[in-house]
């Protein structure tokens, strides 16, 4: 199949390679991907660029990197490429409707509280589309996005080396917060570093933003580096053990604001705030959603804003 566009024949093959180029930035990658050889796609490509009349890629130590007339191209591919992907499953299938998937990255501490509404909103307009979720550091969803192994993030704003060919739609700050059980010992008295330390410390695993967070207040109340810590992503382990047990978990407030106003969780006085993480919404800029993958991105960001206006009002 190909497109005679002035005199010039786009194949699908030039469609699929400038793709793989394009999500995964390396013609070795791609030569990967698509099981044809290195030399096969530097010529696809530069087939792909004598049809169009422009330089879509400059190749570099770092790889492939999208020119502005690649990234003004790279959605019009895409679209064009899951058109006809979809029009051969339709054909094939007859009248049933090919399986759509979402696939969305988001960090474990947010997804108890916006992934439900988004659901609800989401399931409004498409009660039969799956979504794949992915949870993880940060820094893992990042590279995933990076990586075209989800079609967006929910998460916070990465270092600014990470965010290269990404963009960042705000929704909410995400303030830390330290909580413990109803009737804990450490809320009778004068809380120090030697009351902090005689419990263990629920802390977010290292490496990640809101650790760091953790970790400044921790030293603002002179914790001891050799203070017994419990370090995990889990949401549900760490408030079982926070429930059941003598233990002070450092958590994103909005995460225990729902046990907070109920009583069944106390929030611990902190000498200093926690560093507050812009919370938002990350995809790729060189590639587009599908009606879906938008539907259910305008579906979290509705509830991210929800989020904001409740902890505003």
């Amino acid at each position: 199949m190909d497109f005679d566009i002035h005199g010039n024949r786009i194949k699908l093959r030039h469609l699929q390679c400038f793709i793989a180029v394009a999500q995964l930035r390396s013609l070795q990658n791609a030569s990967e991907a698509l099981a044809i050889t290195q030399p096969a796609i530097s010529k696809t490509l530069a087939e792909l660029e004598s049809a169009t009349g422009a330089r879509l890629f400059e190749r570099g130590r770092k790889g492939a990197e999208l020119t502005d007339h690649g990234r003004m191209f790279a959605p019009y591919a895409n679209a064009a490429l899951s058109a006809l992907q979809e029009g051969v499953q339709k054909l094939r299938g007859g009248n049933q409707a090919p399986p759509s998937i979402v696939r969305v990255g988001i960090l474990p501490t947010l997804a108890q509280v916006l992934f439900p509404p988004a659901l609800t909103e989401f399931r409004r307009a498409f009660a039969t589309v799956s979504i794949d979720v992915h949870t993880g550091p940060n820094l893992e969803l990042l590279r995933s996005l990076k990586a075209a192994e989800v079609d967006f993030v929910v998460g916070r704003l990465g270092e600014p080396s990470s965010m290269t060919g990404m963009s960042f739609e705000h929704l909410f700050r995400e303030p830390l917060t330290i909580v413990v059980r109803a009737g804990h010992p450490v809320l009778r008295g004068p809380i120090t570093a030697s009351t902090l330390a005689s419990y263990d410390l629920l802390l977010p695993s290292a490496g990640t933003l809101i650790r760091q967070s953790a970790d400044s207040v921790l030293a603002a109340f002179g914790v001891p580096e050799c203070a017994a810590m419990i370090c995990s992503l889990s949401v549900s382990l760490s408030l079982q053990l926070t429930l059941q047990n003598e233990a002070i978990w450092f958590v994103p407030a909005s995460l225990v604001d729902n046990y907070v106003d109920s009583g069944q969780l106390m929030r611990v006085p902190m000498p200093v705030g926690g560093t507050d993480e812009p919370i938002g919404l990350l995809r790729r800029t060189d590639v587009a959603l599908s009606p879906h993958g938008t539907a259910l991105f305008e579906a979290f960001k509705a509830a991210g804003l929800s989020q904001n206006r409740q902890r505003s009002a």
